[in-house]
């Protein structure tokens, strides 16, 4: 049985500054949590918690069950956003001193880092200095250097920033592998479709607080919401706000998106703007994406937030991962 992370009720304040509000959720072994927040709202200052970077005030975090240990972190791997690498060493030389740091021989670590560089598309690189390398190659670098010593656990902050789609199919095919071979995979992203893609459960954090957490389809499926998108004359646009179930609509310069309750009838609304769906018209009827779940979770940038409020009051849980 694999081990899982436990972030419970973790506070954690800087003078007046609140970073973290009782910030909860589980990492869970052989699946990829998407840790979403806009900026600021607390995802760095939670990942450098679990690596002892940060201390909180209050609460725990947890691996298979009892606090973390300093052995239990050797077992982890970690991406920071801000790159931790030394520019004037060769590639293979500081990924041998990181695998020794993690505790492996310097003929693990070696073999370690030829296997990685050679798996990133680096192995004709091993004996350059870093500084030599594109933003893209050394971000590659810095992933090699959180896999070097098999970890358990894999933490990385923003992996997906400043990669080409190459870089970034490579990111992903690494990630996926990861999962599947029982690693707890835990990263932040402001590219949500990304996440999507990838992750089966995401924590969504604002201000602090976690506010939303669970399986990512299951937050789609059980939304109160749909999606619709369709084509539209003026005037058919002009019948939507007299239907009831419409909550809103738009024009995305090619398609109208309408935002509807999920318990709608569409065949109904169809008929109610004068339309229907079949005759090659443009149709898409889903569940909302994720990044429309970001944005009703997160409340706006000057929105009061209420001192009397506890903490949980709106947190909604889906999938069992709180």
């Amino acid at each position: 049985m694999h081990p899982m992370l436990d972030i419970d009720s973790l506070s954690k304040r800087y003078g007046d500054v609140v970073a973290l509000d009782s910030c909860s959720f589980t990492v869970r072994p052989g699946r990829m949590l998407g840790f979403l927040g806009r900026n600021g709202a607390g995802k760095t200052t939670t990942m450098r918690a679990v690596f002892g970077l940060a201390n909180p005030d209050s609460g725990e975090i947890r691996w298979d069950g009892h606090p973390i240990t300093a052995a239990d972190r050797r077992r982890f791997g970690y991406m920071p956003e801000e790159r931790g690498l030394y520019p004037k060493m060769s590639l293979t030389d500081q990924l041998v001193y990181f695998g020794r740091l993690h505790g492996m021989t310097a003929d693990e670590a070696k073999a370690a880092a030829d296997r990685w560089l050679g798996d990133l598309d680096l192995g004709d690189r091993a004996g350059d200095p870093l500084e030599d390398l594109s933003q893209g190659n050394q971000q590659r670098v810095q992933l090699a250097a959180a896999l070097l010593h098999d970890p358990e656990l894999l933490v990385l902050d923003e992996p997906f920033n400043g990669l080409d789609p190459i870089g970034a199919a490579t990111m992903a095919r690494v990630l996926r592998e990861r999962a599947a071979a029982g690693t707890a995979v835990m990263f932040s992203s402001h590219q949500l479709e990304v996440v999507e893609d990838l992750c089966e459960d995401v924590a969504i954090i604002d201000r602090g607080r976690v506010v939303v957490t669970g399986e990512v389809r299951a937050l789609q499926t059980e939304s109160p919401y749909r999606r619709v998108e369709l084509d539209l004359s003026e005037a058919q646009a002009a019948a939507l706000q007299d239907l009831d179930g419409v909550i809103e609509s738009r024009f995305d310069g090619r398609h109208h998106v309408l935002k509807v309750r999920a318990d709608v009838d569409v065949t109904r609304l169809m008929t109610g703007v004068g339309t229907g769906l079949g005759g090659g018209q443009h149709f898409v009827y889903t569940t909302p994406s994720l990044t429309q779940i970001f944005t009703e979770a997160v409340s706006p940038p000057d929105a009061p937030e209420s001192s009397t409020a506890p903490a949980s009051s709106n947190h909604v849980t889906i999938g069992g991962t709180r």
